[in-house]
């Protein structure tokens, strides 16, 4: 078995850009040399496994693009090696076929059930798998471009299993964002966003998109959208949840602008329009009371107004004009 410094060696030389790379798991010898050879010649990059507990370490190292699986193999069988990739989220988008000698129905339902998308029996033909990897490959290449450019532009995604909590995929930047707010990791959701996910999910009409769950760390906020199911609806099943984070101090900086205010005078205004007291105010800013009531009182003269009513309605008329996206 390869060490992790030799599989990072592998991953780092790796042509992601002209070749999908494929993971085949076969404790037969035979069967690794009449796949490898056919995918080889066809423009893949082959990596091999010979038992389960490889297999799991190989592609939570490489990531590969699909992965071919032996059912039966002494040991960790293909349908556990299958449950434990699809329970990690840095695994669990993998598109999994199963090679099988086993035709009766339970084998080939238990092949779906516990994650794989397809299965080919044995004795395997490779002009066969070829073009069932081919099927799959496409859809998750669509996939994988959709959750790049969501990332890109600022848009991240998480998959989210409704019936036990399960956080089954994110991108790398949902994983920093969730991190940065509610400070976890995958598989673990937190608990505000399970408990909105669940919520809505429990609710039969889905026509409509549901309210947006928001957090907000200062002037910076996190938005949750439900996009869309996938996968199969029993238990609640797998969401797709779009995040995105919008930060406000350009809200702000337009405001002092604006209204010719101090930067504390604008972040006074800022949280005013937000609804907060003067009390919140002065918990958020390290201030007290006092403080943020002077600050107020010169917001108020440099505005012509007289309360806080007019004030943050004159700010959010603003607001609107240059931030349509804001969100009180």
């Amino acid at each position: 078995m390869k060490t992790s410094q030799t599989l990072a060696k592998i991953d780092s030389t790796l042509d992601r850009a002209n070749s999908d790379v494929v993971l085949i798991v076969d404790d037969v010898p035979d069967n690794l040399a009449v796949l490898h050879d056919a995918l080889d010649e066809s423009g893949y990059t082959v990596l091999l496994a010979t038992h389960g507990e490889a297999a799991l370490q190989r592609a939570a190292k490489v990531l590969p693009d699909i992965i071919l699986l032996d059912a039966m193999m002494p040991g960790m069988d293909g349908f556990e090696v299958a449950r434990r990739l699809k329970a990690m989220a840095q695994t669990a988008h993998i598109p999994i076929v199963f090679m099988t000698g086993l035709t009766d129905t339970e084998y080939l339902v238990a092949a779906l059930e516990c994650g794989g998308v397809d299965y080919v029996t044995k004795p395997i033909k490779p002009k066969e798998v070829l073009a069932r990897m081919a099927v799959h490959l496409q859809g998750a290449r669509e996939k994988r471009q959709v959750r790049n450019a969501l990332d890109a532009f600022g848009y991240a995604s998480i998959t989210v299993r409704a019936c036990d909590g399960r956080l089954m995929w994110q991108t790398p930047l949902a994983r920093d964002l969730l991190m940065d707010y509610y400070g976890t990791d995958a598989p673990t959701t937190p608990i505000p966003v399970l408990q909105w996910l669940r919520s809505h999910v429990d609710r039969r009409d889905l026509l409509r998109e549901p309210p947006r769950l928001s957090i907000e760390i200062g002037p910076k906020r996190l938005t949750f959208r439900l996009h869309q199911q996938i996968g199969d609806s029993e238990g609640g099943g797998d969401w797709l949840i779009i995040m995105q984070e919008v930060s406000d101090a350009s809200v702000i900086e337009s405001m002092a602008l604006s209204f010719k205010l101090t930067p504390k005078e604008a972040e006074v205004l800022y949280w005013v329009v937000k609804g907060k007291t003067n009390r919140d105010i002065g918990d958020i800013l390290g201030s007290s009371p006092m403080t943020v009531k002077k600050h107020l009182e010169h917001v108020f003269v440099k505005l012509g107004v007289e309360t806080r009513t007019a004030a943050a309605g004159m700010a959010m008329r603003r607001i609107r004009q240059l931030h349509p996206q804001f969100e009180t």
